[in-house]
């Protein structure tokens, strides 16, 4: 007979049902009240584990940012577009997971200091990994570009990233982030950001990318 589970520390399970929260009705739509009576807590045990609302906000972003540079460990070994495919599908899989934060950026920055300070380290780190990509792509023999047109690049693809949610929410509002519709959000995404790079790429590679692409719909 298997032992008994370990009860989850409440802490934890404060945020679980918090992102949950955030991430179908968007962090300004979510109160702390909220949030206590999906848990079925008092708003004092809430309170007691994270004093304020921020205090949510920010425990949520450092679980996301440690994700996050783990993940972007991985762009100095894409060496061809399939390597690259599955590193930005996987990075968008990040980005859906804590959707919350890049649905509703601005707002939080403008709110948050804090966050504000770090997210613009997050962007820092993501450019410099994009950088990390086209080298190796380069290096692999798939990509062929000037490196004057690098940085202006790879700031492109972190733009797209970040706002990508953004416009998959404008285009339905009522939809778009709903987790049946994650996959095909995740997938325009990933693709997107690497047609950015089709004007650089061999023409084995774009055609490769473009099979992937199809693979994925069909």
């Amino acid at each position: 007979m298997a032992p008994p589970k370990k009860p989850r520390r409440t802490a934890e399970r404060i945020l679980e049902v918090t992102l949950d929260l955030f991430n179908r009705f968007g962090e300004p739509n979510v109160s702390t009240t909220l949030i206590s009576a999906e848990l079925n807590i008092s708003p004092g045990n809430l309170y007691y584990h994270y004093p304020a609302k921020d205090e949510l906000i920010n425990a949520l972003f450092l679980r996301f940012d440690a994700e996050l540079a783990d993940l972007l460990l991985a762009a100095d070994n894409v060496r061809n577009v399939e390597d690259a495919w599955f590193f930005f599908h996987t990075l968008y899989e990040l980005i859906w997971k804590h959707r919350f934060l890049y649905r509703d950026l601005n707002d939080l920055l403008s709110k948050n200091r804090k966050l504000e300070t770090h997210f613009q380290t997050v962007l820092a780190r993501k450019q410099e990994a994009m950088r990390g990509v086209l080298a190796g792509l380069k290096i692999g023999g798939a990509l062929k570009m000037d490196p004057r047109e690098a940085a202006p690049v790879a700031a492109s693809m972190v733009v797209l990233q970040s706002y990508w949610l953004s416009f998959e929410y404008v285009k339905d509002p009522r939809h778009a982030l709903e987790p049946e519709r994650a996959g095909a959000a995740l997938l325009r995404g990933a693709f997107h950001v690497l047609s950015l790079l089709m004007p650089y790429l061999e023409p084995q590679s774009r055609e490769h990318l473009f099979k992937l692409a199809g693979n994925y719909q069909s």
